[in-house]
């Protein structure tokens, strides 16, 4: 990819689009309550997030629609989008065992399961009473769409986040990486870019792109997004990276990384893995985490999913300027092409 600064255009995007999520998020939740429930609703949005999902929403808006400047009913359906993700977020780190989220302690760490799952439901609560209030701007039926759009998406999650945390629980060492590759379009790529991009057109009220055009750009994007965060989490720089490096393999994770390790290594060395790996989180050892981090830098696996990162994310760039066509020189689609190159440079 070649286009001149590209970088900072997609920070300028992501910037400028977060700003006005996170605005309308803060500003519309509730106050007073119980102890402990609405003010860590919005701990995590007030943490710097990337923004990545409410951004391709408020882009692929733009891009559907007239190209003016998103309204209030689009950034309220992106203010949903951003809502799910910090539920996910929470979950993720009850199931996770999480200690560290955007550089300070996970919910779970700071108040315990118990807080932080109520909070995690609590924002799914708040996105759907959002995803609702759109009836009057969009109408019932755009906004069953939206609903529908939804539940698709939350099924997916919900089965990506089965898959992986099924494989932890019954050691599975034997995948590939085609197994690794259906979990992510689950997990990870329909709520992270195919739902925001599609749940953004339909906000444009329909027009220049179907709401399923760009979900192959998604898929690629969202594996290559993936992807680089497995990297990150073993090689990241902690004060940019914002959580707690080698996390994965404390929790057991099968990223391709490990996938790569685990079909290459040596008999001993699987053999050590394999028993590594069934031991429960709470008995597992530092000496072992860090045998383990040093054999999978040793045997090049974390080059191995670059390169895999890299290609989906090459994917990904032609995916768009097909769907795009003319519209790539305009800037939600230079903003869209972009990504593909920023989510594998970013540094978290």
């Amino acid at each position: 990819m070649t286009l001149p600064g590209i970088d900072d255009q997609v920070g300028a995007v992501l910037d400028r689009y977060r700003a006005r999520t996170m605005a309308t998020l803060l500003a519309d939740l509730p106050t007073g309550g119980p102890r402990h429930l609405y003010d860590l609703v919005a701990d995590y949005p007030r943490r710097s997030g990337k923004g990545l999902r409410a951004a391709l929403c408020l882009a692929a808006c733009r891009l559907a629609g007239d190209g003016g400047e998103p309204d209030e009913a689009a950034v309220n359906v992106a203010t949903t989008v951003e809502l799910f993700h910090n539920a996910f977020l929470i979950h993720d780190d009850i199931q996770d065992g999480s200690e560290q989220r955007r550089g300070a302690p996970t919910l779970p760490a700071a108040y315990g399961v118990g807080v932080a799952l109520n909070v995690g439901n609590m924002t799914n609560l708040l996105a759907l009473d959002r995803l609702l209030a759109n009836r009057d701007a969009l109408g019932s039926g755009t906004t069953w769409q939206l609903v529908e759009q939804t539940r698709l998406m939350l099924r997916h999650s919900l089965e990506g986040q089965a898959i992986e945390i099924g494989w932890i629980r019954d050691n599975a060492c034997d995948l590939t990486p085609d197994d690794y590759y259906r979990m992510c379009l689950k997990k990870t790529s329909w709520y992270t870019c195919i739902y925001p991009c599609r749940t953004g057109v339909l906000a444009a009220g329909g027009g220049r792109l179907r709401p399923d055009r760009l979900d192959r750009y998604g898929w690629y994007l969202g594996a290559a997004f993936q992807i680089t965060d497995d990297v990150l989490n073993l090689v990241g720089e902690y004060a940019a990276y914002g959580k707690e490096i080698a996390g994965d393999l404390w929790e057991g994770k099968r990223t391709l990384i490990l996938i790569d390790f685990l079909a290459r290594c040596t008999a001993g060395e699987r053999e050590r893995a394999v028993a590594f790996l069934g031991t429960p989180r709470a008995e597992r050892t530092a000496t072992e985490v860090r045998w383990l981090h040093r054999r999978l830098t040793a045997y090049d696996s974390v080059e191995v999913a670059r390169r895999s990162a890299r290609e989906l994310a090459g994917a990904a760039l032609a995916e768009g300027r097909t769907v795009l066509g003319d519209r790539a020189d305009t800037e939600d689609g230079r903003f869209l092409l972009g990504l593909t190159r920023y989510v594998v440079d970013r540094p978290r």
